[in-house]
C-alpha cells in the first residue's frame, strides 16, 4: 500500500481509531491491531511476501533467546548470532541478488571467450523494503550478541516491532532498543504529539507529491533520451535527479515518523537536511542516517573502525561504502556510486575533518553562510550529485555514455518540459524550497515553527495549493527507495 493512495487515505483514520477508541485500554490489543495492519499494509503487494516477513521474525525470536541463553559462552552465542545473519542475508541475496551474481559469472565467462547460456536465470519478484527489514531485525540479534539489549519474551511485542508498517518498507532502520522498548510499554496518547505529527505527514506529502513527483517526469526523459541531449540538459537532469531523490525519500521518512507519532511512537531522525553538508562526511551524517548509522555500529567498527591505523582505516571506510553501494541495489552502477563515496571521504578522513561539522549546521550562529561556507556546500551538492549518475543510470554503460555525451556535446539548448509545462516555474519551485529549508535548518523535526499562527496557517495553505498546481498527472508513484 503505498503512502499516496486512496487506500491509505481510509487505511490510516480507521487504524487510528481502532487504536485509541477501541482497544485504547489495552496493550496487547493495540500491539495486535498494529500487527494485522502492518500485515495488510505490506501484503497489499502481494500476499506472499507476509511468509517472508514472518519466517525472519520468527527465526531472530527465536534466535535473540538462544542468544541470550548462552551469552557466557561466546561458541555458542557467536553460533547463534551466525544463524540471524546467515538465514536473514540468504533470504536477501537470493532474492535481491541471485541474477546477478548469476548474469556476473555469465559475463566473466565470456569475456574469456566461454560462452554460457542464461539458464540459471529466475525470474524472481523482489519482496518490497526487505533489505529494511531484514537488517531491523539482525540489529536485534547483533544487540543482544553485544549485551546492549535484553531479548524480550512476547512475540506480539516482537512481530510489531519488525512489521511496524509506517517504517516497513523503507525505514527508518530502527532498533530494537528504540522502537522495541516503546512497543512493550503503555503509549498515552498525546495531543501536541498527534498535531506534530500531522505537521510532519504534511510536509512530507508535499516533498514527494509536489517536490519528487513533479520532477519526475523531466529526470525520466533526460535520462532516457541522454544521447539526444546537449550537456546543458544532461547536467540540469542530474541536479534535477537529486532533488526528486531527496524529496522522494526524506518525504517518505517525515510521513513514516509522523504517522508513527500518531500511534504514540516516536522513531529516529533519517534525513537532517543533507543538501547544506560542507563536506561529504557531513553529508553522511545527515543523509539515510539510520543505514549509515546501521553500518557503522554493526560492521565498521567491529573491522576496527578508525582504531586500527590510518592504512586499515581506509580499507574499512572502503568496505563500508562499497557494501552500503551494493545493499541499495544488484548493479554494477550501485557499487561504483559506493565507490565514488569512499573516494570522496577518505580525503576528508585523513585531514581529520570528518567530524568537524557534526554538531553545527551552516551558519549556526548567524541568518546568513559565509563565502566558505557556500563553496562547501556547493562542491559538496556537486560531488554528490555527480555520483548519482551511476545511481539514476540503468548500466554502467549508460552511466559513462552519459557523462561521455557531457564532454563530447559541451553546448546550451533550453530544455522543454516533456508535457509542456513552463521550466522556469520548476527553478523557482526548486529555489524556494532550498529556501525554506535553509530557514528550519536547525530542527528537522519541526518544519512549521513559526510563533505566528497567523503565518503557520499561510504555510499549511500555501503547501496544499502547491500539491494542487504541481501534483496533476493522476499518477501515484511509488517511493524509489521500495525498490531497495
Amino acid at each position: 500500500m503505498l503512502f499516496n493512495s486512496l487506500e491509505f487515505l481510509v487505511f490510516l483514520p480507521l487504524v487510528f481509531f481502532l487504536y485509541w477508541v477501541v482497544f485504547k485500554k489495552n496493550l496487547q490489543h493495540q500491539n495486535i491491531l498494529i500487527i494485522l495492519a502492518s500485515y495488510l499494509f505490506y501484503g497489499w503487494w502481494d500476499w506472499r511476501f507476509l511468509i517472508l516477513i514472518l519466517l525472519s521474525t520468527l527465526v531472530d525470536f527465536y534466535v535473540g533467546q538462544q542468544i541470550f541463553k548462552n551469552i557466557d559462552n561466546k561458541k555458542k552465542a557467536q553460533y547463534w548470532l551466525w544463524v540471524s545473519m546467515a538465514f536473514n542475508l540468504s533470504l536477501l541475496g537470493f532474492f535481491k541478488y541471485f541474477n546477478f551474481f548469476i548474469d556476473s559469472f555469465i559475463e566473466m565467462f565470456s569475456m574469456v571467450g566461454y560462452e554460457m547460456k542464461s539458464t540459471w536465470m529466475l525470474r524472481i519478484i523482489l519482496p518490497v523494503g526487505i533489505s529494511f527489514y531484514t537488517f531491523q531485525t539482525m540489529s536485534y540479534s547483533f544487540d543482544i550478541y553485544y549485551k546492549k539489549l535484553k531479548p524480550t519474551k512476547d512475540l506480539v511485542a516482537f512481530t510489531a516491532f519488525v512489521a511496524f508498517f509506517p517504517q516497513l518498507v523503507a525505514g527508518p532502520i530502527e532498533r530494537a532498543s528504540n522502537l522495541l522498548s516503546q512497543i512493550t510499554n503503555k503509549r498515552d496518547f498525546n495531543y501536541d504529539q498527534i498535531v506534530s505529527g500531522l505537521k510532519l505527514i504534511l510536509w512530507g506529502f508535499f516533498k514527494k507529491l509536489v517536490i519528487a513527483d513533479s520532477l519526475a517526469p523531466i529526470v525520466d526523459d533526460i535520462f532516457a533520451n541522454y544521447a539526444d541531449y546537449p550537456a546543458s540538459t544532461l547536467i540540469l537532469g542530474v541536479f534535477l535527479f537529486s532533488f526528486q531523490v531527496y524529496g522522494d525519500f526524506s518525504g517518505y521518512s517525515d510521513i513514516a515518523i509522523g504517522t508513527a507519532k500518531l500511534f504514540g511512537i516516536e522513531l529516529m531522525s533519517n534525513f537532517k537536511f543533507p543538501n547544506f553538508s560542507r563536506n561529504v562526511a557531513e553529508y553522511w551524517q545527515r543523509w539515510h542516517i539510520s543505514l549509515s548509522t546501521w553500518f557503522r555500529h554493526y560492521l565498521y567498527i567491529p573491522l576496527g573502525g578508525n582504531r586500527v591505523g590510518k592504512l586499515l582505516s581506509i580499507r574499512n571506510i572502503s568496505i563500508i561504502f562499497i557494501v552500503s553501494g551494493f545493499w541499495h541495489g544488484a548493479n554494477w552502477t550501485f557499487i561504483v556510486w559506493g565507490a565514488l563515496h569512499a573516494l570522496f571521504y577518505i580525503p576528508v578522513y585523513l585531514m581529520g575533518r570528518n567530524r568537524m561539522y557534526a554538531d553545527n549546521v551552516i551558519a549556526e550562529n548567524s541568518w546568513f553562510p559565509s563565502i566558505k561556507e557556500i563553496g562547501q556546500v556547493v562542491l559538496t551538492f556537486l560531488m554528490v550529485s555527480f555520483s548519482r549518475i551511476f545511481f539514476r543510470s540503468p548500466t554502467i554503460t549508460d552511466s559513462f555514455a552519459y557523462i561521455k555525451q557531457i564532454g563530447e556535446d559541451f553546448s546550451y539548448a533550453p530544455y522543454a518540459h516533456p508535457m509542456g509545462y513552463r521550466m522556469v516555474d520548476f527553478y523557482i519551485l526548486i529555489a524556494i524550497f532550498t529556501l525554506y529549508e535553509y530557514l528550519i535548518r536547525k530542527d528537522e523535526r519541526s518544519p512549521f515553527k513559526f510563533k505566528s499562527r497567523f503565518v503557520r496557517f499561510a504555510v499549511y495553505a500555501l503547501l496544499i495549493l502547491g500539491m494542487l498546481l504541481f501534483y496533476d498527472d493522476g499518477v501515484n508513484r511509488s517511493f524509489i527507495y521500495f525498490q531497495f
